[in-house]
């Protein structure tokens, strides 16, 4: 994973992209206690919303936001998870799959009211190109919701700073609370359903010998019960961003008006949440 610098358009994502078997179970362990949808219901909805999912992956998210929304559309650059998409969405009319960056969505200006990103593309240092680009598709008001792993959250964050050193989480927090996000943090857990899940879903995460040692310590969490579910508490950042509300035409100034007092700008953002 690339923190700090994209060279390319595309960065490949090692475990879904080289492992989507694999990758598809951790989306099944990931929030068993439904926290991170929990506090997402709290903070944006998108009941009736037209929503996209940056970096849908396979789609696994996209039946769940559709359930609700107008209209979903996954994103997606890698053209295996694109068909993989397709096919889980096949038969829901109100959801499509595209294919596109994040820094490039196949979206016409001012056409979305909810733009979701799990663990993909918006890292921190270097994902502005992105944000420029969220913010040109998004309606005045539309919300630009950021979920990733808390890389100051025990004992996975201590897994992802040993195989990311260069990481620093002030730096981090710092850039996106400038861009002007509110951040979040939930815990919430991650239940493998046997010790072999357990395995090959760290093994992907992490490099070979923090996979090791992850192994061993969530082993050891979850002594005794080696034969049935694992579980491993995992804490997530969750980054929310409101575009900016168009702003009110005001009428020109009379002569006598202006004389008395410079002209104002007058912008209804700050009556939004989060802004």
């Amino acid at each position: 994973m690339r923190i700090f610098r994209r060279r390319g358009e595309v960065v490949p994502s090692p475990n879904i992209w080289y492992h989507p078997e694999t990758y598809a179970r951790e989306n099944e362990a990931q929030d068993s206690d439904g926290a991170v949808w929990a506090l997402l219901a709290r903070l944006v909805s998108w009941a009736g919303a037209d929503v996209v999912d940056v970096g849908c992956g396979d789609g696994f998210h996209l039946p769940r936001l559709a359930v609700a929304a107008k209209s979903v559309t996954g994103v997606e650059p890698h053209p295996a998870l694109v068909r993989a998409a397709r096919r889980r969405v096949d038969g829901h009319d109100h959801v499509t799959v595209r294919r596109g960056t994040a820094q490039r969505l196949p979206l016409p200006e001012a056409s979305v009211d909810v733009l979701h990103a799990r663990t993909a593309y918006f890292f921190g240092p270097g994902c502005e190109p992105g944000l420029r680009e969220a913010d040109r598709v998004l309606r005045p008001g539309g919300a630009l919701v950021v979920v990733d792993l808390d890389a100051r959250d025990e004992p996975y964050g201590e897994w992802m700073r040993a195989d990311l050193p260069r990481y620093r989480a002030d730096a981090v927090d710092e850039f996106f609370a400038e861009a002007g996000f509110t951040c979040h943090r939930v815990r919430t857990r991650w239940r493998f359903p046997d010790r072999a899940a357990m395995e090959a879903i760290l093994r992907i995460e992490f490099s070979p010998r923090t996979a090791e040692r992850a192994i061993v310590e969530t082993l050891r969490r979850n002594r005794g019960t080696e034969g049935g579910p694992l579980d491993l508490p995992v804490g997530y950042r969750v980054l929310l961003r409101h575009a900016p509300a168009a702003p009110v035409v005001v009428s020109p100034p009379s002569a006598r008006s202006t004389a008395l007092s410079p002209p104002s700008r007058v912008s209804v953002a700050d009556d939004l949440p989060g802004s």
